[in-house]
């Protein structure tokens, strides 16, 4: 399988790891900042974007895998690494493997209840229905606030800092995503019960509506060896809500392997 992805800077390597239904360009807002420092690389994860879906999908095995197969391929050892929801999850597995040298995770899926993680399912497969809009119907709207609102409401706080074709893009990526439904079926059983021994930060934002902030409670007490933070102001996908805090985060963790 080849995994698309773009690679910016120069340093230790950095890999950037989006949530379910989403594209590289969820880390878009950060990148540059984090590419002064880091040789950095946002993928497409298989199934998303402009990475094929994998023949067969057995949820987050599938996905560490090609992962590590990935890494291989680029000559990554242990790379840095950074995810949010489902990445979040993502990265935190292969911190567990002894693949990632640090682990920062965004609002990292795998320390809800049943009930919530299906909650959280019911919300992203409204977003992925309403995804399939006629584009022109999308481009008109989004030129909105009120459309970029309503559309985005339940992933970041403030909707506006995304602009028209931003919005589209994200849309569409959510509708070609060829990974999700089989991503939510494993996805609404997934746990974390792994034990990284490398440096990891659990960061989630104060306002996520998606995966809820309870949930970072359970995950300090899972990781209690971990940092823990609380991106103020942010929603699911603080990446876009505050990406100088979201970059501090990732920078400070990288930082701890000295």
């Amino acid at each position: 399988m080849t995994v698309h992805y773009v690679r910016q800077g120069h340093g230790e390597p950095l890999v950037l790891i989006h949530g379910i239904g989403h594209h590289w360009r969820a880390w878009e807002p950060v990148i540059a900042r984090l590419a002064e420092h880091h040789d950095v690389i946002a993928l497409d994860l298989p199934g998303f974007g402009r990475t094929p879906a994998p023949a067969s999908n057995l949820g987050m095995p599938t996905a560490v895998a090609s992962l590590q197969a990935f890494f291989s391929e680029l000559g990554l050892d242990r790379p840095h690494v950074a995810g949010n929801s489902l990445g979040g999850a993502i990265a935190l597995e292969l911190a567990a493997a002894g693949r990632a040298r640090s682990v920062t995770a965004l609002s990292p899926a795998g320390f809800a209840t049943p009930a919530e993680a299906q909650r959280a399912l019911r919300i992203l497969r409204s977003l992925r229905f309403g995804a399939f809009t006629p584009a022109p119907v999308l481009r008109v709207f989004y030129r909105t606030a009120f459309g970029r609102r309503f559309s985005f409401g339940t992933l970041v706080t403030d909707p506006s800092v995304l602009t028209p074709e931003r919005a589209l893009a994200d849309t569409l990526a959510l509708r070609g995503g060829r990974g999700f439904t089989a991503v939510a079926r494993h996805g609404s059983t997934y746990a974390f019960t792994g034990a990284p021994a490398v440096p990891v930060t659990i960061a989630w934002g104060e306002h996520d509506r998606i995966l809820l902030p309870v949930q970072a409670e359970r995950a300090r007490a899972a990781l209690a060896t971990a940092g823990h933070v609380v991106l103020r102001g942010c929603g699911h996908v603080p990446m876009s809500d505050d990406p100088d805090a979201v970059a501090r985060v990732i920078l400070a963790t990288t930082a701890r392997t000295g």
